[in-house]
């Protein structure tokens, strides 16, 4: 540890409080207490331990930062100012306002050195265990003898809050499982929550709990110890196979004469008198946001120390390039996030001859896709045999052994997907990806909602997509969550209506690069013969795949195991002599942003007389049948018996479609 004065660290630190609470204040919203309480932690940790380069924030080879506890997103504001990075005083001072750089949770496509978007709790936390597992993989994969290019570590800011989220829970216990010994959690234990104190609703053993779950636990008892927080996070780097909690006993509010200590310094502004109060406190007599020079050049070290680090590193990339000129090359294109040559070189077409179900079709997808983008890894929550998305040949991952391209992350969902958000975040991991079914998307929606607001490159696979499952019955049928995921705004859902539909959207999903769900069939369903048709329909998200002669007279549109459904009704209407159209939609969000020429062209708007099929509510195909149209779906829950009994049951059958649709044409 360098030799610094007391004077200017605790200067230092008092300009972190200040500037949250002046912030804060101004703004009149925000949570002063926990950048008040956390500054020392936070100091110590960016000062002697973080390794970034604030003129270059995507330096690859970077310690990730995470902010867990959003709320206290002032803490993380005032360092990226005052380290350097590209976050002016004045958006400091714009803290949570319209069009500013600071709004009231950190997120990682607005802010310069943000990593990840937080504030829903225990998120954070395991984004950070993404991050972890991807620096692992990415470790295993690259680094050669005397040549070590990935070498980082992750750390976190986490609070009370934090650690009761069931999510944190199942993605801690997984980086122990794992042994991600360069993940540091930073416990800003100050024993109190919004409602009032911690103890109300949180008394376990938060040690043994991390201990159990193979955790390194490291105490701290005074939370403004720099000596004893250094000491513990060097303590924590030297341990290569566990990940360490550092338990930190902190005061939230630290320096309030009337707050300091209690849920009044969480999520309220301290109000004029108090601030005054606590400036006098720490000896601060400054106007509001002043930055004392002393404590700006201190901080601005950061910018040369990383710079030097970031330039060793660019030295040892060269030597890496010279050593390993294919692995270099490699290495720079997945950090670039850029797909390799012939990456969709094997990707297979399905001929028509038999019935294929979806997920058995994305399960060859997947395996050719993987086959060419070695560093595309991700998993399952415990149903690989029923996804179908384990990489032939590529090993799994297990006890302290994280670094196999099959994740396993057993029954836990959540965790699941938000990992799968930090390795993309992380950089390098090309288009994770999880899998479980279609209704336990519940159960992940939290993370993808935050992959979808930081537009992440993630693909999650859901399976078993509709009461086509079958004997499992309604608890295992989603009826609502094919729509409930197209209202996340940013995500892009594909129901594809057979196998070259399948391929076609595993196309798009890699190839956009936004983050995508890909909704798969449990039963089998026939392949549509024009695959040149199929992938271009795909890629443009709906598509006219049977039409008339001339304008029709009904179209019928339908999504995934659907649209066989309405091929068959096609063909009996047209033997009746019914003009009909038939347009599959595997994927709204690309429908909708063809031009309106395309769109037109394939729902031309003089054709009032309009059917939907798909097996799922019919709540949102209203902008696509309009008022003159009829939804045919389910509006109910599911019932347990075989799949084609409940289809019969249910009325989603050829003869209920031609009767509705001679009915609109009467």
């Amino acid at each position: 540890m360098k030799t610094v004065t007391h004077e200017v660290e605790l200067l230092s630190i008092n300009t972190i409080r200040t500037l949250a609470m002046d912030a804060v204040q101004k703004a009149n919203s925000g949570h002063p207490g926990l950048p008040m309480g956390a500054a020392t932690m936070a100091y110590t940790l960016w000062h002697y331990h973080l390794r970034h380069n604030p003129t270059n924030p995507s330096w690859a080879n970077r310690d990730r930062f995470v902010l867990s506890a959003g709320h206290g997103s002032m803490l993380l504001y005032a360092l990226l100012h005052l380290t350097g990075y590209d976050l002016s005083l004045d958006e400091i001072k714009n803290f949570r306002q319209w069009g500013s750089k600071t709004p009231g949770h950190p997120e990682a496509h607005i802010t310069p050195g943000v990593e990840t978007t937080t504030g829903p709790l225990g998120q954070g936390v395991a984004n950070a265990v993404g991050m972890a597992l991807a620096e692992a993989y990415l470790a295993n994969y690259f680094n050669r003898p005397n040549h070590t290019i990935i070498d980082h570590y992750t750390y976190v800011i986490a609070g009370d809050g934090d650690l009761m989220e069931g999510v944190c829970m199942e993605a801690c216990a997984l980086a122990g499982h794992w042994g991600l010994g360069k993940l540091i959690v930073l416990y800003d234990s100050n024993d109190i929550t919004l409602d009032g104190e911690a103890s109300m609703t949180f008394t376990e053993d938060i040690r043994a709990r991390h201990e159990a779950w193979g955790w390194q636990v490291i105490d701290v008892a005074d939370g403004n110890d720099i000596q004893a927080i250094h000491h513990a996070i060097e303590s924590a780097k030297t341990e290569p196979s566990r990940p360490s909690l550092l338990i930190i006993k902190t005061v939230i509010g630290y320096g309030s004469p009337n707050k300091a200590g209690t849920s009044k310094a969480h999520g309220s502004p301290l109000g004029a008198d108090e601030i005054a109060l606590t400036k006098k406190a720490y000896g601060w007599d400054y106007e509001p946001f002043h930055i004392p020079q002393e404590a700006l050049d201190h901080f601005r070290t950061a910018i040369e120390r990383g710079m030097a680090d970031d330039a060793m590193w660019q030295a040892r990339l060269i030597a890496y390039r010279a050593s390993y000129p294919e692995l270099g090359k490699q290495l720079d294109s997945v950090l670039a996030g850029e797909l390799p040559d012939g990456w969709d070189a094997d990707l297979p077409t399905f001929p028509a001859d038999k019935p294929v179900a979806t997920r058995n079709a994305s399960g060859k997808v997947l395996n050719a896709i993987a086959k060419r983008i070695p560093t595309m890894i991700g998993g399952d929550a415990d149903l690989a045999g029923s996804t179908k998305t384990l990489i032939d040949g590529a090993g799994n991952t297990g006890h302290l052994h994280p670094t196999a391209r099959n994740v396993r992350f057993g029954v836990r969902e959540h965790a699941m997907g938000a990992i799968v958000n930090g390795l993309a975040l992380h950089g390098g991991i090309l288009r994770p990806y999880s899998a479980t079914f279609l209704t336990f998307s519940d159960y992940m929606r939290p993370a993808i909602r935050l992959g979808a607001l930081m537009e992440l490159p993630a693909i999650y696979v859901f399976t078993h997509d509709s009461i086509g499952l079958g004997e499992d019955g309604p608890t295992h049928q989603p009826i609502e969550h094919v729509m409930s995921l197209r209202l996340i705004p940013n995500l892009y859902v594909f129901r594809p209506a057979d196998a070259n539909e399948t391929v076609a959207a595993w196309q798009s999903a890699i190839l956009m690069g936004k983050p995508s769900t890909l909704i798969f069939t449990r039963q089998d369903l026939p392949v549509l013969p024009d695959v040149e048709l199929v992938q271009s329909g795909t890629a443009h998200g709906g598509y006219v795949l049977a039409d008339s002669e001339g304008t029709p007279q009904v179209i019928l549109m339908a999504t995934g195991s659907e649209v066989s459904l309405a091929m068959e009704a096609y063909h009996q209407l047209r033997q009746e002599g019914v003009k009909v159209r038939v347009v599959s939609m595997p994927c709204w969000e690309l429908f909708d942003e063809q031009d309106a020429a395309y769109q037109e062209s394939v729902l031309p708007k003089r054709v009032k007389a309009r059917v939907s099929i798909e097996a799922g509510v019919t709540t949102g195909w209203q902008k696509y049948v309009g008022s003159d149209g009829v939804a045919i779906g389910i509006d109910h829950f599911g019932a347990s018996a075989p799949y084609e009994r409940l289809y019969q049951e249910f009325g989603l059958t050829v003869g209920r479609i031609v009767d509705v649709a001679k009915g609109l044409i009467k």
